[in-house]
């Protein structure tokens, strides 16, 4: 018997994983974060599969559930929304269920983050403006951020950032963003990403607060604010230039001065060059 934590995904019912939506469809019971998981997810799930909606469970109900499928050697996929990682609430399940001897495994998601800046097509990361992503959030009534982890001491490293549940703080976030970023830094709200009802916003710090409306961007909204969100021009990737030589594409000057692409092999190419 195995417990299956599975990543969801965002919403939509086909950013599941083909590993998640294969072990659901196996599986003899299901345990589903009703409030974060939509119905249809549960498509993927044989006709005989026992369901049961977590949102008013404790935990000590759900490990009630567990104890029960061990009883029955009856595998189970317990479905979280996103990716298992990210403010899951895993780990104190994985803990009970390493003290009564139940081996479970976790399959990865896609995150609400990604699946946010994929709604507005945008890349997180851009060379020379920013390679790091901060994923994070604020503190909420379930569990407090670190003193340390404040979006005014993040905001100073100018990353790109991902804020989780940001909608009910908005006016505080800001604030605190506008301690380091400057006011023209874009920003994005994505609301509820990939689901039928999905809405965003795009503007900048210094205009979010006067555009949104207050209440409006309260539950599942995700924010995304760094320069890297910004579309017009920038420095591009050496990755993909002519002139760039990596493991797998030799390029060398013919007499004209012109370049030229070759098959690279392996041995032919410094660790400098490939780096």
């Amino acid at each position: 018997m195995k417990v299956y934590f599975i990543g969801a995904g965002p919403g939509a019912p086909d950013l599941i994983t083909l590993r998640g939506a294969g072990i659901l469809g196996r599986v003899k019971m299901v345990l589903y974060a009703g409030s974060l998981v939509p119905v249809e997810m549960l498509q993927h799930c044989g006709p005989d599969t026992e369901l049961i909606d977590t949102a008013q469970l404790d935990l000590e109900q759900q490990q009630a559930c567990y104890q029960r499928a061990h009883a029955a050697d009856m595998d189970v996929a317990r479905l979280h929304s996103g990716d298992p990682a990210i403010y899951g609430a895993t780990a104190e399940q994985m803990r009970r269920l390493e003290a009564l001897g139940i081996a479970y495994e976790v399959v990865p998601g896609v995150s609400s983050f990604t699946a946010a800046a994929a709604a507005v097509s945008a890349e997180l990361t851009k060379p020379e403006v920013s390679q790091t992503v901060i994923l994070t959030r604020v503190s909420g009534r379930a569990s407090a951020v670190p003193e340390l982890e404040s979006i005014a001491l993040l905001a100073a490293h100018h990353a790109t950032m991902c804020i989780f549940l940001s909608g009910p703080h908005l006016k505080k976030i800001v604030t605190d963003l506008l301690l380091h970023y400057p006011p023209t830094t874009p920003v994005t709200l994505v609301h509820r990403a990939s689901w039928p009802d999905q809405r965003s916003y795009q503007g900048t710090l210094g205009t979010i607060l006067k555009e949104t409306k207050r209440g409006a961007w309260n539950l599942t909204t995700m924010m995304l604010v760094g320069a890297a969100l910004d579309k017009g021009q920038q420095v591009e990737s050496s990755l993909y230039s002519k002139d760039f030589t990596h493991l797998f594409r030799v390029v060398k000057k013919t007499r004209k001065g012109k370049s030229e692409v070759l098959a690279a092999e392996p041995e032919t190419v410094t660790a400098e060059a490939s780096s």
